[in-house]
């Protein structure tokens, strides 16, 4: 092999990019020491633009299809080159190769919660966060404005910007909306369009990008407010909260019955609960009143009575409800009672009124005084 054709052996005479790649946006093809050969193969693949640039100036843009590169489809090229020993001449000039294909699953969110002010709240802070698609549209602008002399320019590059962008647009559109917090979820499709048409007419030209898709995924309150609403929502389900408390009492009963292995606990807790609900359903009446020393709320007329157990009030109760409490052992002649018009707590087998519920008699009645 002569030395001329082991020179012609050095230069390119294949120009193509493959990208293997899912976010890059610009790719200059890798001359190192090499010239392009005349009548060299251009290769441009669907989704692909080749820009030439020569000495600076961005000279020939190329659509896909394959080329061979001669004076007759590089006419801006020729003009800066100037072919002083014709076109036979190897040319330098740097190719960029740039997709125009959509770069998809990129992501946005607000990095601090965008301020407004609620119907229902009032101040409030909204956080924000959802999905866009990338794609270039003008390859001139594009490396004019961003990519400048680097050989790789990908996404990632540009996101940070972009999501400025975005931020700073949905901070406008909630700022001028007068919807209420709650009711943003049904806006997200309006306010997905009225972003995207926002961000585009700022990239657009500028930059010589387009934003196909802009999605709003979500847009949620602080924790505390949700927590908030979370509790608001519950008690809105539960409806009348005391019939809930009874039927939650009653179920805690019945495992409590459930479970032979629970022994003298179990048995406490059946007498409290059984008390409590009692003496719920009897309040729910308007019957309340306080005993002596504060330890209950004073009973309503009608022979209501309290029972003292492990030092809590419980009641008030009828003498027919004492008398199913006995019956079912969960009461005794010990157990301290106390009705209005007594002075202090007294063992209900020494009160006359009810001492026969436990199957004892009242202590005789003093003799009365002789004359």
């Amino acid at each position: 092999m002569g030395l001329l054709d082991k020179l012609r052996g050095e230069l390119v005479d294949i120009v193509e990019w493959i990208d293997h790649t899912s976010d890059t946006l610009v790719w200059r093809f890798p001359r190192y020491h090499n010239q392009i050969k005349n009548g060299a193969q251009l290769i441009v693949r669907p989704g692909q633009v080749a820009v030439f640039i020569h000495r600076g100036d961005l000279a020939d843009v190329f659509e896909p299809g394959a080329y061979q590169l001669v004076t007759d489809n590089l006419p801006i090229l020729g003009t800066l080159q100037g072919w002083k020993h014709g076109f036979d001449s190897p040319f330098k000039s740097e190719v960029y190769f740039v997709s125009t294909r959509q770069i998809t699953d990129l992501k946005w969110g607000t990095p601090n919660p965008i301020m407004m002010r609620d119907p229902d709240f009032g101040p409030i802070r909204l956080r924000a966060f959802g999905t866009y698609t990338l794609k270039a549209t003008e390859p001139r602008a594009l490396i004019k404005e961003l990519v400048g002399t680097d050989a790789v320019f990908e996404a990632d590059e540009i996101h940070a910007l972009l999501r400025s962008i975005i931020n700073s647009s949905l901070a406008d559109i909630l700022g001028e909306s007068d919807v209420a917090a709650l009711d943003l979820a049904s806006k997200y499709h309006e306010y997905s369009t009225r972003l995207r048409e926002t961000v585009v007419q700022r990239v657009d030209d500028e930059y010589g990008l387009d934003i196909p898709q802009l999605y709003i995924v979500n847009i949620s309150l602080p924790e505390e407010v949700e927590r908030a609403l979370d509790t608001r929502t519950s008690m809105g389900v539960i409806g009348d909260m005391g019939r809930f408390q009874q039927y939650q009492m009653g179920r805690a009963m019945t495992a409590a019955a459930e479970n032979p292995a629970g022994g003298g606990a179990a048995d406490g807790m059946g007498l409290g609960m059984g008390f409590a609900m009692a003496g719920q359903m009897m309040r729910g009446a308007g019957q309340a009143d306080m005993a002596p020393g504060g330890m209950m709320p004073p009973p309503p007329p009608g022979g209501a009575w309290y029972i003292a157990v492990n030092g809590q009030t419980q009641g008030p109760f009828t003498p027919a409800q004492l008398a199913e409490g006995a019956a079912a052992g969960q009461i005794s002649g010990e157990t301290p009672v106390w009705t209005a018009g007594m002075s202090a707590w007294v063992p209900a087998g020494q009160v006359p009124q009810v001492a026969g519920c436990f199957g004892a008699s009242p202590p005789p009645a003093p003799p009365p005084p002789t004359p």
